[in-house]
């Protein structure tokens, strides 16, 4: 049931972007221009108009289907409550193969003096 709500959600979403795009543009972005003649009222709803707006009610209805289904489908309490117990505490001991900050730089020599690398 889900697999089919999510195609049909899914080509709707399609389906409104493509009409959308299809749609000419009235201009009037922001309320400016495009006064639509001297009335300045809108023009009535196109046949593409109208079709928007029914893909944008059936893609709201698929979308709270898909919540509906999914809220069904998920168990009953919170991620938290199902974690339970108590949270290891990190291992502190130091390794004994690193130095005391000084992992990064080379070996010392015997008298403390760092040895330039051997050229050849």
């Amino acid at each position: 049931m889900e697999n089919i709500v999510l195609v049909i959600h899914l080509i709707l979403a399609l389906s409104l972007i493509g009409i959308v795009l299809l749609q000419r543009s009235e201009g009037g972005g922001l309320g400016i221009g495009g006064g639509n003649g001297p009335n300045g009222g809108r023009s009535p709803a196109s046949a593409l108009g109208k079709l928007t707006w029914y893909l944008a009610a059936a893609f709201f209805f698929t979308s709270i289907s898909l919540t509906v289904i999914a809220a069904q489908k998920a168990g009953s309490g919170s991620v938290l409550d199902r974690v339970g117990g108590v949270a290891p505490t990190p291992v502190t001991t130091p390794d004994s193969s690193l130095g005391e900050g000084d992992a990064l730089l080379p070996p010392a020599d015997g008298d403390g003096s760092l040895t330039p690398p051997a050229a050849d």
